[in-house]
Order: C-alpha cells, then structure tokens, then sequence
C-alpha cells in the first residue's frame, strides 16, 4: 500500500471517523484575492475540497461543514514570493521543509523564495488531520499540482506577452525564458498587477523523481534557528493583550463525578474567574499561582466508581471482549485447520503490550480568546479542524466563526488529536471575558491524555518440515489492526480483531497497533525459526514474496553483518522487519546482557528503510533515527502503572523514558526508490524496534519475552509471559 493513488482509509476501530458532511458552499475568486493580495494563484473550490484533500476519507467526521470560501493552495505575491497552504500540522518531522522543497523544484524556483503556512482553519484547504504517516505521500503530489498549474499560468502570461507559443519558452530560477530571443521575465513581473487564478487541475504533468533538482536534497530544517535559539514560539509561549491563566481542577479518579461544590472562598478572590459547568470547575487569574491557590480553596466533593488495576490488565482485557465480530475486524484464507493437521511444527503463544503515555516535550497547551462572539484558538493538535468542529459543537456557534491556529509544535506522536486544553481555555475565556491560557502540568499530561492502548495478541502458527508456513491465526485484543495482516506467504490464515471495555482512555500512538503487531508477529516467526532450527533472517526471506520488504531484510542484515558469531557472553543478535503505510523497514540489533545484574543494554541497531522517493535524505535520517531511540522506550521499560481510577507513576522520576545513556549505536540505511512515488516516514521505523530486541535478549539468554515492556527492572525480574507450545 504506497503511492499517491491509494486512497487513505482509517483503520476500522477509529469509528471517530465516521459522520458525512453537511453542506458545501462556494465564493468567488475576486474575494478570496482580497486577503492573497495581487498575483496568482491556484484554487480548490469547496465543493471540491474533500475531492482535493487527499486525507479526507470519502466520508468525513464530526459533521463537517465545509468553509464558506473557496481555498488556495499557492499563491505568487506581485513580489515573485510563493506561499502554499496546507492544513497539515509540524510537529517536529519537517514536513515545512520537505513540503517547501516540492513546491519549489516544481515552480523551479529557489527554496528560499517559498513560505508555508501551515495548520490554520482560516487561511488553509480543509484536512482531515496529520495522520497515518501521509503528509507527505499524499500533500507532496497535491502541492506539486498545485505548483505546476501556476507555473502554466505564469507561462501562458508571458507568452502573451511577447506574442509566441507557449510550448517554446522554459522556466528556471524563477523565471521564464524565452530560448528562441534570450529574453526573461521574473515571476514577480509576470504576477504584478494580475489577479491570475486557476482551478486545480484533476491532473495535472509533474515532475518525476529522477528528474528533481531541489527534491530529494538534504536541504536544512527552515527556520531551525528559530528553534535552537529560542526565538521560536510554541503554545506556552504565546501572549496575547489582558490575557489570563487557567488552571482545572480534576476529579480524583477516572469517571468520578462530582457531588457537591463550595467556591464562596475562591470567588472572593480579587481578580479571579472561577466556573462551574457540569463536572467542569476551573479558575482564571493573572498568573498561575493565584489560579492554583483559587482550586485549592475550592471544596468538592466526588462519587468514584470501581476500577480494575495494571496487575489485572490483560486477564481484563480477555475478560471484557465483544462477543460480536464482522467482516471488517476478521480475516480468513484457506483452512487453518487443514494447515494445522499437515505440520511438522506448531507453535502456540500469547504476547502482551502494556499503556504507554506519548510523553511529548511540550504538553498540551492552548490560548483561546473571544472577540464579538467569535472564537479563536492556538494549541497544538494534529487535527485542527477536528478541534474547531469540537469548539463549535460544544459552544454552539458556527463553524466558520471559529478558528484554529497550531503553532510548530514540540511533538505530538499520534497524542494531540483531541481538543482538551482548547476546550478548557475557551470555557474559561467566555466567562473572564479576556484571553486565557491553559498549559497542562507533566502530571497532568501523563493522567488525562490518552494512552497507547493495551493489548493482548495471541497466535497459533505452523510450519511443514522444510520451514514454510502452513498456518496462521492471529488474535489481537483491544489493540487494534493496524499492520495485523501477516506480510508472509501463508496459505490458510485466520486473523481477528476482538474490541474490549478498555479501563483506561486510549487512542493513536505512533504507528497505532503496528507497534503491537509488529512485536507479536515478529517475535512468533523468531520463535517458528528457532524451532524449525532456520537462521531467522533465512525463514523470513523463505517465506516472503514481497520483494520490497525482502530489499530492507536484506540491506538491513548487510549493513548490520547478520549472521556473525558471538564473541563473548552475554551478547546476542536479533532481527525484525515489515510493512505499514506505504514504509518498508527491517531492523537489526546487537544486545548485551550481564547474566550476574540482568542489566540489558542495546549496544547497536540498524535500520533500512524503504518509502519510495525520498524528498529530504537528512530529515528522513532524523525520523528514522529518532523512531528508534523512541523505540528503545515501549520496547525496555515505558508502561502506566494504574490502581483504583488513577495514575500511580505520572512523572518522569518514575516513568522511564530513554535517556542518553541508554541510546546505542544507530545505523540509518535509507533505500531510495526514484521509480515509486513517495510515501511517509513518521511511524513506520518504530515498529520493528521491539520485536528485534526481544529477539536478540532470547539469542543472548534462551529467555523468550512476551510482554512489552520486556525489562523495566531488569532481566532477573522480567517474566517470560505465557509458554510456548512446540
């Protein structure tokens, strides 16, 4: 599943993403140039909007009306500046860098002349959110149209101009040329005094991959000194005139509601907004402290309602399983019981992930301010219109008289697609009357944002004599289907996913169930390999089909030196790989285990990675790199530790996340594939870093780890998860 031809579909347990849209409005291009200014400029109109959108599934969600404009997707100033529009978010992949870089080799003009503005319900196309590592294999096509219909138009004007054949003349440097004379003119001569529109084309020629010249460069990060020196802005940072700070008080437990509420002391505070709607209480004042000390004057008291622990999750997670299936969460092929009675082996296993928080840098955070019954939010979330709709539904207003700004925010991870600061903020900011501030505390951030979600996978597998697989059945509780096919040459499969009452709010992760899947699936075959005594990376390449993925195994174990001999103890080899989103990865690594401490440490990883052309080498280095160091954490010892509705590890001293010490070797082998359009990179390198862990930890000590994470403590403590049958 790559390429710009394949259409995005949800995974089918994000029933979030589900409602149609309502209404479609148009407006003419003259009043839309009324904020571009002068130039020219390509459009989508709003009927076309979800047609254009590449992100947008054929339904959309949470009601979506569409905006009363028509959108722009670029637009040459009469200066010869480009701006293009995207509503996709940076939260830290670069996408403003690679994204600008498309545009660019496609205008032929420099990179610096063009600006993206990103994430910004007001000014950008409608987009359905930066999800499922596709911005760029599906925003880089769209902007390319984009820029190669203005760059005809810009064409087309100077063939007028000199009263000659469009066909004849070139574009280079930001500028038409005609050959025949020698004669130029810039783009911004060509744009000064037009207003130039054009329709996006439903297709339009662009320019291959082998034929890019500011594509496919490592061109630095825009606007990276911003970043490094701290003049960058992110949501905590932002100030607006008379603005106040929120805080909330939260419930002791999840689901508790609240039963009485004294705020007489806290309303006699001077300069204080106190508000009480619902089960929502919270407080404005001039700065944080006196917010704070307003709560803790507030008596309240709660009703909390039972709950199961993290020692019980996953006997939890079996117990409470929809008994009802369909199509869509079921898959079968062939007979495994055919498949199971022709064996030579068998093997039978249960694996478990554990909740981990995204604990991003920035947690979240909003400002949201009211003006004349008008809303306007900044806060960092993947999916801005998402929160716009959410704003509107819940104040009853229109949709078009909210708007969401998403400065480039400090990660996200899959963490930041609900509203839940900005909802806070505006509440409190509709009752003080001035803007308000909600920035979250790390505490805060690790109870009531989601969570990865847990899961239980369970497999039965077979092979014949000679090594190949005959059969797979493969259950997965409560974590979802993202990569829960097998990309291995089965004949009789039977692959289910069974829902569960989840005790903990759960959502998108980087990768989504892949990195479960991943990790249960990769971790079996290691277990099939050992069993039918095959080299691991050998019963892989036996069973595989897919030459893209045999490609990353095979460069992956090249670059790594798959097959070399321990030279000392405790040292132990594994290796991992698949498919996701359009990505191809294979992962390889080196462990070490001290058997006296059970202390694990990863001592060298490589990574190949295939997405079909690549558009920034460097800023696909850093996702990649970064995928593993994130990695590192599921993998040894992030989990939420939870007992009576709450929390009992939500901050860094005692939730481990990676750190310097604990980062190894990392090698990125980056396979580019100019013959296939591009695809994305943010999820997919995370998803082989678990399981190719494991693996080498059971090559090192003949301990096979089941559960995720595997060492938290260490080896001597680790459990083995449920035993295998061979």
């Amino acid at each position: 599943m790559s390429g710009s031809s394949v259409k995005f579909r949800p995974e089918p347990e994000r029933y979030e993403f589900t409602a149609a849209p309502m209404h479609h409005f148009e407006l003419t291009r003259r009043d839309f140039f009324k904020f571009l200014g002068g130039g020219i400029s390509v459009f989508a109109v709003a009927r076309d909007t979800l047609a254009t959108q590449e992100t947008a599934p054929t339904q959309g969600f949470h009601q979506e009306e569409l905006p009363k404009d028509i959108t722009a997707w670029l637009h040459i100033g009469e200066d010869g500046k480009v701006t293009a529009f995207t509503g996709k978010v940076e939260i830290g992949q670069n996408i403003r860098t690679s994204l600008a870089q498309t545009v660019a080799d496609e205008l032929h003009l420099p990179f610096e002349n063009v600006t993206m503005v990103t994430a910004d319900t007001a000014l950008t196309p409608f987009d359905f959110g930066t999800v499922g590592s596709r911005s760029m294999p599906t925003m880089s096509p769209q902007l390319r149209r984009a820029a190669a219909a203005a760059r005809d138009l810009l064409v087309d004007a100077a063939a007028k101009e000199w009263n000659v054949a469009a066909e004849g003349l070139t574009t280079a440097d930001g500028k038409v040329t005609d050959p025949a004379t020698g004669r130029s003119l810039r783009y911004a001569d060509l744009a000064r005094g037009k207003t130039l529109a054009q329709n996006l084309p439903a297709e339009d020629p662009v320019t291959p991959p082998d034929q890019w010249t500011i594509a496919g460069k490592s061109i630095p990060k825009k606007d990276a000194r911003a970043f490094v020196t701290g003049k960058h802005q992110y949501t905590p940072d932002l100030r607006r005139p008379g603005q106040l700070y929120g805080k909330v008080l939260r419930p002791p437990s999840f689901g508790a509601t609240l039963t009485s509420y004294d705020a007489k002391a806290a309303l006699a505070m001077s300069g204080v907004t106190v508000v009480r709607d619902g089960d929502f209480i919270g407080a404005a004042a001039s700065n944080e402290r006196d917010a704070s000390r307003a709560l803790e004057t507030i008596h309240a008291e709660w009703k909390e309602v039972p709950h199961t622990s993290s020692n019980e999750l996953f006997s939890y997670l079996k117990k409470n399983a929809t008994a009802k299936s369909d199509d869509r969460t079921r898959r079968t092929k062939g007979s495994v019981e055919d498949g199971f009675a022709a064996a030579a082996h068998r093997l039978d296993a249960t694996y478990t992930v554990a909740f981990i928080a995204h604990a991003p840098l920035e947690p979240r955070a909003a400002v949201a301010e009211w003006s004349d019954g008008k809303l306007t939010v900044w806060t960092g979330s993947q999916r801005p219109f998402a929160v716009r709709d959410e704003l509107a539904s819940v104040f009853h207003i229109s949709e078009s008289d909210v708007r969401v700004i998403v400065p480039d925010t400090g990660s996200a991870y899959g963490g930041k697609h609900t509203g839940d600061a900005a909802l806070e903020a505006a509440r409190l900011a509709r009752a003080a009357g001035r803007p308000v501030q909600v920035v979250w505390t790390r505490e805060e951030e690790f109870t009531w944002a989601y969570f990865r979600p847990a899961g239980v996978m369970e497999i039965k597998s077979a092979i014949a004599a000679d090594g190949a697989l005959t059969a797979w059945e493969f259950h997965n509780y409560n974590s979802g289907m993202s990569a829960i096919d097998t990309p291995y040459v089965v004949p009789n499969q039977h692959i289910q996913f069974h829902s569960t009452q989840c005790p903990l709010r759960s959502g998108s992760y980087r990768g989504l169930a892949a990195t479960a899947n991943f990790f249960a699936r990769e971790s079996h075959m290691d277990e099939l390999a050992h069993a039918a005594q095959i080299d691991p990376l050998e019963f892989r390449l036996k069973n595989l089909s897919d030459s893209r993925l045999r490609a990353v195994f095979e460069a992956a174990g090249k670059s790594f030196g798959w097959s070399r001999k321990k030279t000392q103890e405790g040292q132990g080899f594994g290796i991992a790989g698949g498919l996701e989103k359009g990505g191809y990865v294979a992962t390889c690594a080196e462990v070490s285990v001290d058997h006296t401490s059970g202390a694990v440490r990863v001592v060298r990883m490589t990574t190949a990675f295939e997405c079909g052309a690549i558009v920034n080498p460097d800023g696909l280095l850093n996702q990649v790199i970064g995928a593993n160091i994130q990695g590192l954490g599921g993998a040894l010892f992030e989990f939420i530790e939870f007992e009576n509705g709450r929390i009992t590890n939500p901050r860094f001293s005692r939730y481990r996340v990676p750190r310097f010490r604990d980062v190894p070797e990392i090698e990125a082998v980056l396979l580019d594939r100019k013959d296939l359009p591009s695809a994305g990179a943010g999820e997919t390198p995370i998803m082989a870093v678990a399981p190719a862990i494991g693996n080498a930890i059971f090559h090192a000590t003949g301990t096979r780890l089941r559960g995720l994470p595997m060492v938290p403590n260490g080896l001597n403590t680790a459990q083995s998860g449920v035993q295998s049958t061979i």
